[in-house]
């Protein structure tokens, strides 16, 4: 990859489409150079400034693929983008349509989903839209509309049928079955690399009026068949990834459940054996007080020489 250089930087911003090819392949080049993550956060928010709205958007599109893919190699742009991301939402919503607003808070909704950033620093960066005044008392933003939308993964999870006698899944095969996710498709940083780096003629109709002979032709319908390849191949494992995901979020949604229900009866179990101690323990202070109350055994006359012996018939008469 080429080095890293405002200039160089820059040039790459200008190039950058609304296509995911180009969004990926500049991400991918950003997340190498992480370690110029602070200048790469203020050249990005400075050049937001000076494209139209609609590239505006590409250029969180693009935030976007850079924060959630380099979790994994550091926290670096995570913590970063954080630093200016109210200010880029104030800006990438300044004179946009609708749509390019709903777009912008399509992402910021993903990110409160997974995770990415709390919901209160999510809130933060809604009340920098202009014409929202950043108050404690300031009304919450509204809720998304989700009609035209893609339910979430875990709305999706949410909605699967419950069995009435849930099988309680395994807790190790459980915690292999989330371990395995960590190498599943969309982590196959390869892979995403070799998409980045298809050529653009491939995924551009527009070129094939270019096409001047046959042998071109030739070279790129061999390239369009490696990347259908590649795609489909590719696809295949995310589709096969993302019903996984699905069947790992029910055990967790089952395995909560039966955790749930574990502690309500180890709470009914803990109380019934408090009331337990408690009458043992009325038993134990009333024993100890009869205890006290009996005679002192220490004190009665010494028997132990024996009684004295009884008077005979012939000393009882002689008196």
């Amino acid at each position: 990859m080429s080095s890293f250089s405002d200039n160089n930087f820059v040039k790459k911003l200008g190039e950058l489409n609304n296509t995911q090819q180009s969004i990926q392949t500049l991400s991918l080049w950003l997340i190498h150079h992480r370690k110029h993550s602070k200048t790469i956060v203020q050249v990005w928010l400075r050049e937001m400034q000076r494209v139209r709205p609609s590239q505006r958007l590409t250029f969180m599109y693009l935030a976007n693929d850079v924060i959630q893919n380099s979790k994994k190699k550091g926290p670096e742009f995570t913590k970063d983008f954080a630093t200016v991301l109210p200010e880029a939402y104030k800006i990438s919503t300044k004179d946009a349509d609708d749509k390019i607003k709903k777009s912008v808070d399509r992402i910021l909704g993903i990110w409160e989903e997974r995770a990415v950033y709390s919901k209160h620093f999510i809130d933060q960066i809604r009340l920098s839209k202009p014409g929202v005044q950043n108050t404690e008392k300031a009304t919450p933003p509204a809720k998304r509309k989700k009609m035209d939308e893609m339910p979430s993964l875990r709305e999706e999870i949410e909605a699967m049928p419950k069995d009435e006698n849930p099988v309680v899944p395994d807790a190790e095969e459980l915690v292999k079955r989330l371990a395995d996710l960590e190498h599943s498709a969309s982590s196959d940083a390869a892979v995403r690399e070799k998409i980045a780096a298809l050529p653009p003629d491939v995924s551009d109709i527009n070129h094939l009026s270019k096409i001047t002979d046959k042998e071109t032709a030739v070279k790129l319908f061999r390239q369009v068949e490696d990347a259908c390849i590649l795609l489909s191949e590719y696809n295949f494992r995310l589709n096969a990834e993302l019903e996984e995901r699905k069947q790992v979020g029910k055990m967790l949604r089952d395995f909560l459940t039966s955790q749930k229900d574990q502690v309500v009866k180890g709470e009914e179990k803990l109380q019934e054996s408090k009331q337990r101690l408690e009458k043992v323990g009325a038993v134990r202070q009333e024993l100890m007080s009869h205890i006290r109350n009996l005679p002192d055994l220490s004190k009665l006359p010494d028997i132990d020489g024996g009684l004295a012996p009884l008077p005979s018939a012939g000393d009882l008469f002689s008196l």
